[in-house]
């Protein structure tokens, strides 16, 4: 399902051209819709004509699409918005790039819109992947040493699993010191990172959405004091294709739904004061530390407020970059900002919103995190870390932390995420896999553990 193949190719420069033209990264299957998908690629100079020709599966007769480009320094992005689909059916697609004096490039690939089953049939079955901290090596940037960057077979482990779409957790890149500063390294890095010849196999294997941490965002832990953040946010919404991006001027979340689920993709850097500011002032929760932030708080409890009402949603996941409920460390934790991790919390208790879950990456390690609020069921943070940066070791109070139960130190591991089973019975199975496909632990959920007592 959902699957093309790529040919990978050498790296030049540091930077990628495809031999056979003028493709430099992708194509990138971003999220496919009832009736429309997008399709991302990057190509090598601003002046060269894309054309994507797309024809049902099985049938011969075509229809062109023509994108909308953007240019920044000299890196360069096509969108096409393939339209008048129909639901639950499969397409083949071409993607077609050519220059003056230039070869032909020609890539292909295929998808399968989503079905439309409410009000006709059961939620059908289906399986994401997830992860985060994808690292690439570049040694004349990198701090000396060991490289911090581990074996990215993993991404074309990942690209051979039959799933609907991918969700980046954050970190999806790593800005450098030489990037900090310089609004051509942050689009440099990015670019640079996209078109590794071992990524492209998994980006047009399926959709993807995606959420950023600190080191695609800025230097480590930076929040909103960065003053290239709105050269970040227009990084990331040129190189992902979600929905949307915060209001259109500030933020990057967004809401995306895949059959009877919501995911809530969060920003957890552009409004966040500064995390070492003291959690409390005279007992009481500091009002002056923030991660959401209130226009971005106010959001998530609308949006989960209109997903309570909709009868055909089984689970509710927030995803966020920084872990949540985690109780034991001392830091980088939604509860470290206690005034909206209450307010969120109390939030969730008082409206009654069933099947809540929290996704979150950034640890460099996988774990489930259980803590029992009073007065609601049982909330779990599903955290899934890294793909392909360093790995570390459970230590010091983590070594033993009583509210995790399920824990995964020291390897580099993607997440499998399915939902299946008969409706008002749904079940989440979350299973860990390794960079060769192999099974690293599971654990699941079923939507009726995750309901309030009426």
């Amino acid at each position: 399902m959902n699957r093309f193949f790529l040919i990978l190719i050498p790296l030049v420069f540091g930077w990628i051209n495809w031999v056979e033209g003028q493709l430099v990264s992708g194509p990138m299957l971003g999220p496919v819709e009832l009736r429309d998908a997008k399709v991302w690629i990057a190509v090598a100079n601003a002046g060269d004509v894309s054309v994507l020709k797309l024809h049902r599966a099985g049938e011969t007769a075509e229809k062109t699409f023509y994108p909308v480009k953007s240019s920044k320094y000299e890196f360069n992005f096509c969108v096409f918005t393939i339209g008048g689909l129909e639901p639950g059916t499969s397409y083949d697609y071409t993607v077609e790039v050519t220059a003056l004096k230039a070869k032909l490039s020609r890539k292909t690939g295929k998808f399968s819109t989503k079905p439309l089953f409410q009000w006709r049939n059961p939620a059908p079955d289906f399986s994401f992947l997830t992860g985060s901290c994808a690292y690439f090596n570049e040694p004349q940037y990198d701090r000396p040493g060991k490289p911090y960057g581990l074996d990215s077979s993993i991404f074309e482990t990942m690209a051979m699993e039959k799933s609907a779409f991918m969700l980046w957790l954050g970190d999806n890149w790593y800005t450098r010191e030489v990037d900090f500063y310089s609004e051509w390294g942050l689009w440099y890095r990015a670019a640079r990172d996209r078109s590794m010849p071992v990524l492209q196999p998994l980006l047009g294997s399926m959709g993807h959405v995606a959420i950023w941490d600190d080191h695609d965002y800025g230097p480590n832990d930076f929040g909103k004091s960065y003053f290239l953040k709105n050269t970040s946010r227009d990084v990331f919404s040129d190189f992902w294709l979600n929905p949307s991006s915060g209001d259109g001027r500030e933020g990057i979340y967004t809401r995306y739904q895949y059959n009877d689920v919501d995911f809530f993709l969060m920003d957890d850097r552009w409004w966040r004061d500064f995390e070492n500011l003291p959690d409390s002032i005279n007992g009481q929760p500091n009002p002056n530390k923030k991660m959401l932030g209130r226009q971005q708080l106010d959001w998530l409890k609308e949006e989960l407020r209109y997903s309570k009402g909709n009868p055909f949603i089984s689970f509710r996941v927030i995803a966020i970059g920084s872990q949540v409920l985690n109780p034991v460390i001392p830091f980088d934790k939604l509860q470290r900002f206690p005034v909206e991790y209450y307010e969120l919390l109390h939030f969730i208790r008082d409206e009654k919103i069933d099947g809540v879950l929290f996704l979150s990456g950034d640890r460099h390690h996988s774990e489930i995190i259980k803590v029992q609020p009073e007065g609601m069921y049982p909330l779990y943070d599903i955290t899934c870390s890294p793909l392909s940066s360093g790995t570390h070791k459970f230590a010091g109070k983590e070594a033993n932390n009583p509210y995790r139960v399920f824990g995964l130190d020291e390897l580099q591991n993607f997440g499998r995420i399915s939902i299946s089973g008969e409706r008002s019975k749904r079940k989440m199975q979350v299973e860990f896999v390794g960079k060769k496909g192999e099974a690293l632990g599971s654990w699941s959920v079923t939507e009726q553990e995750l309901k309030f007592t009426r």
